[in-house]
Parts: structure tokens; C-alpha cells; sequence
């Protein structure tokens, strides 16, 4: 990661200040609350909060401000912080088969029990721009309806109830989940730790990767089995007691991808998932992250690796909007050296180029003359 900077302290102090100058715009105009940042901006919230790893609205919010609304300044901002605090503990693999469920669609079954719930989502509305927000127009409130998880199967499991999908696989018993956090990465991957990666990943290049798998650069066609975004509990073992502890809830969103996949030597003709899972509410980054995670399973399902989204080295090591960030912004920092020796280098190539030139011109009359 480049982030160092050298100059001038005086020009670096007035830079800061001119940076908060700009940050706060026109005095005349009120400042913005965190609050009304954390409410009213709530998707670029959890965007900050999923790529950077920290699970914290009201300082996604600050970061967010912070960085005058460039979202990856802000999640190099949490990430960053995140550095600077200690370690509890894990706490047990979230169960969203028991999430409280605000949204939950399926492009699989029409009728499916528990029924399709559309939650808040852009997905119907005509992306005319509203002047009555502008206006600062106050909207109805809508009708509440409980939502029983219980009454929601997954449609993973009505599949598999027909032995029609793959199983979810079971864990050994003694494996000791990764942590990209604070562990190096290292290739090949297992899933957990790949799952990870992408689950911090940049949503655009995540999303442009799995476009690039519905356009034929991949053996990829996939359906959404099931979008699910609502509250999910965490809880964490403590040794002293016998009880996990409850430590609240956190929103999240899920898809389960089914895909097809016409069977080999080991394996039956069935579905394969790709599976995605995401702070706050983000179906867009689950569901490029679900087509990916799907084919990076390439070599585990037997199938060619013949485009970019299948090759875990590439899409892992450059999904990391903060890496390359700072490997392209360095840049900008003085290059002073090395660019007065590759100044001095081209020069010696163009005087010998010319001098060749030259003389091949000398040669030619001397023919010519002859």
C-alpha cells in the first residue's frame, strides 16, 4: 500500500485546511448530521461498512462525510481504524435461516412458502428523477406486516429436499476459519477465506466480473434461488460460561444462486450454488459476489478455466478497492529519479537511433552517387 507523502510542511498544512474548507462548503448551508447521513443515506452506509470491514453506522457516516462522499476514501477510512481495535473473539456462524426478514424474493418460484415479501426496493420504480424530494415532501408511512422466519424455507432446501441441488457442505470438524484481516492471502484459496475477500470486494468490479459471466466468459447460468435481507443475531462464546451471548443484531443481505451443472464422473446431474453475503442492505454487491464465488468453483466442479472471473489469483487480488487504490494514486507522488533516468535513457536511444539514421542516409547517397 503507497500512502506516504513527503513535501513541504507548510504546503501540506494549507493542503489539509483547504481540504477542509472544501468539505464544508457553503457556511450558509447547514452542515450535515451523521444521523441524517446514517438514515437518509443508508445504502452508501452499508456500502462503507461492507468493504470495510467494520460493522458500525455512525462511523461509516463519519467516514463518509470525511471523504466529501467518495466512498472508497471512506472505506480506506474504516479499514483503517478498524486497524486500531482489539480483538474479542469470534462469534458463532450467523444463522440467517432465522433472519427477521424485511425482503425476500425469488426468481426460482412463483408461489413458494412464506411467499415473496418485496421489502424497499428500487426494482419498480420508473428512475424518474422526483422533484417532491427536492421540495422535501414528507412520504406515508407504509403498512407494517410481520414476517415469521419459520415460515420462510429456503429454496435451497426445497431443491434439496429432490436431491436436485448440491449439499451445503460440512466443515471439518477442526478446521479453523480464516481471517484476511489479519492473516496474509495466500493461493489457492479455500472458500471461507475467498468468501471473505469477495464479501469486502469493490462492488463494481465484483459486478462487472459477474456481467462478464452472463455475456459468455464463463460456464455460468445462473438463476436467484433467494434474496433475503433483515436482522440476523449475533452471539459469541465466552469459555467462563456454559451460554453463548447474545450481542445484538446486524442487517445483512444473502442470495443463493442456483446454476446449472450437467454432472461428472463424481458427481450426478444437479444445481451448484454461488453463494453471497454482505452488510446491510446491498442485493446488487450478493448477487455479483454469488455469480463470482460460482465461478470460482471452476476447478472444484471440473470445469476449464477459460475467462477472467474463474481465475481466483485475478479476480482476488484486484477486487481490493483500497489496494488498488493506493497502487494506482501513487502516482501522483514524486517520481523525480526514476523518471530523469528513464529521461536520460530515451535520450541516449534517440541519439543512437539518429546517428543509425544518419549514416543510413550517407549510405544511400554514396549509392546513389556511384
Amino acid at each position: 500500500m503507497y500512502v506516504a507523502v513527503k513535501g513541504g510542511e507548510a504546503a501540506i498544512a494549507n493542503a489539509h485546511r483547504l481540504l477542509a474548507d472544501r468539505r464544508r462548503g457553503d457556511r450558509s448551508v447547514p452542515a450535515l448530521r451523521l444521523d441524517q447521513i446514517v438514515e437518509q443515506l443508508a445504502l452508501g452506509v452499508d456500502r462503507v461498512m461492507s468493504e470495510g470491514s467494520l460493522y458500525d453506522r455512525e462511523l461509516a457516516a463519519l467516514a463518509v462525510v470525511q471523504a466529501r462522499g467518495d466512498m472508497i476514501e471512506a472505506i480506506f477510512l474504516v479499514r483503517a481504524y478498524r486497524t486500531t481495535l482489539p480483538r474479542f473473539g469470534y462469534t458463532r456462524p450467523v444463522d440467517t435461516g432465522a433472519m427477521q426478514v424485511e425482503r425476500r424474493v425469488s426468481a426460482t418460484y412463483k408461489d413458494l412458502p412464506g411467499g415473496q415479501v418485496l421489502g424497499p426496493t428500487f426494482d419498480y420504480t420508473h428512475r424518474l428523477l422526483d422533484p417532491e424530494l427536492a421540495a422535501g415532501a414528507d412520504v406515508e408511512a407504509p403498512a407494517q406486516r410481520p414476517v415469521e422466519a419459520d415460515a420462510m424455507p429456503r429454496v435451497s432446501a426445497i431443491l434439496a429436499h429432490e436431491g436436485l441441488i448440491e449439499a451445503d457442505g460440512d466443515m471439518p470438524r477442526d478446521h479453523v476459519p480464516g481471517d484476511i484481516t489479519r492473516e496474509p492471502l495466500q493461493f489457492p484459496m479455500a472458500r471461507d477465506v475467498r468468501l471473505q475477500a469477495l464479501s469486502r470486494g469493490d462492488e463494481g468490479f465484483l459486478l462487472a466480473l459477474g456481467y462478464s459471466t452472463q455475456r459468455g466468459y464463463a460456464r455460468n447460468h445462473p438463476f436467484v434461488g433467494e434474496i433475503r435481507i433483515g436482522e440476523v443475531e449475533l452471539e459469541l462464546e465466552v469459555p467462563e460460561l456454559p451460554f453463548a451471548v447474545p450481542l445484538g443484531s446486524i442487517r445483512v443481505t444473502e442470495c443463493q444462486m442456483v446454476n446449472q451443472f450437467k454432472g461428472s464422473a463424481k458427481a450426478p446431474p444437479q444445481f451448484t450454488r454461488g453463494y453471497g453475503l454482505v452488510f446491510g442492505q446491498s442485493e446488487r454487491k450478493a448477487m455479483a459476489m454469488a455469480l463470482c464465488d460460482r465461478a470460482l468453483r471452476a476447478s472444484e466442479l471440473g470445469e476449464d478455466i477459460v475467462a477472467a472471473a474463474q481465475d481466483e489469483e485475478f479476480v482476488i487480488s484486484h477486487s481490493d478497492n483500497v489496494q488498488a487504490t493506493g497502487f494506482v494514486e501513487h502516482l501522483k507522488l514524486p517520481h523525480y529519479v526514476d523518471f530523469q533516468a528513464e529521461l536520460d535513457l530515451v535520450r541516449r536511444m534517440r541519439a543512437e537511433y539518429e546517428a543509425r539514421e544518419n549514416e543510413d542516409k550517407a549510405e544511400d547517397k554514396r549509392e546513389a552517387a556511384e
